[in-house]
């Protein structure tokens, strides 16, 4: 059969996390925590057999993604379609900013409601769409190998979904930690999931990692 393996890594932690606020499409790069969570993520691949390593184009994608392959002479290609979902006019903004500036938005935002779309931003169908046909897009070049993919909390929740057959509005019950590690398996018939939210490499830090899907 046709797959590839997947190693799927959310970017290492930045200031904009810290403070619950929403990044999307503006490019925000790792904080100090950060850039000591995109070393250990390479030091715990490097036993691991990797074929290529894909990026999202922003900064704290990239710069994650580089310490991955730079362990190994590698280079980073990076795409596009590995970009945050754009959140519009509520990028730059925290949580608590959006929900009293725009409350009816900010409940439809937490319901996960399919085709909201904040203004000039990117709704929950057109997400998913373009994440899934990337996913197929790079992991096709790659049959019997395995690659590393670095995004952001949207995609990886996304990941998770398509692989486990989670409807888009089903409430997140699994993580989406900074500098954790994914496994997934890719055939031409979709995703499936083989492990999630590894983040022992991480457990030395003084911090517990943190968990959004929105930045």
């Amino acid at each position: 059969m046709q797959l590839t393996r997947i190693l799927a890594i959310r970017h290492g932690e930045t200031a904009w996390n810290r403070d619950t606020r929403i990044q999307g499409h503006i490019d925000i790069p790792l904080n100090e925590r950060g850039l000591w969570q995109a070393r250990r993520a390479a030091e715990a691949l490097r036993d691991e057999p990797i074929a290529a390593v894909y990026s999202s184009d922003l900064a704290r994608a990239h710069t994650t993604a580089q310490a991955i392959a730079a362990a190994r002479g590698l280079p980073v290609h990076t795409h596009a379609g590995l970009r945050e979902r754009h959140f519009g006019r509520f990028e730059g903004k925290t949580w608590n900013e959006i929900e009293t500036g725009w409350p009816d938005e900010a409940l439809a935002w937490r319901k996960r409601v399919p085709d909201f779309a904040p203004e000039g931003g990117e709704n929950l169908l057109t997400l998913r769409e373009r994440i899934a046909n990337t996913v197929h897009e790079l992991a096709a070049r790659h049959p019997g190998e395995q690659v590393v993919m670095v995004a952001h909390g949207g995609v990886l929740d996304v990941l998770y979904r398509l692989a486990t057959g989670q409807d888009i509005q089903a409430p997140r019950t699994w993580t989406l930690d900074n500098a954790g590690i994914n496994r997934l398996l890719w055939t031409p018939e979709g995703l499936s999931l083989v492990g999630w939210a590894d983040i022992g490499h991480l457990q030395d830090d003084a911090d517990a990692p943190l968990d959004e899907s929105t930045t």
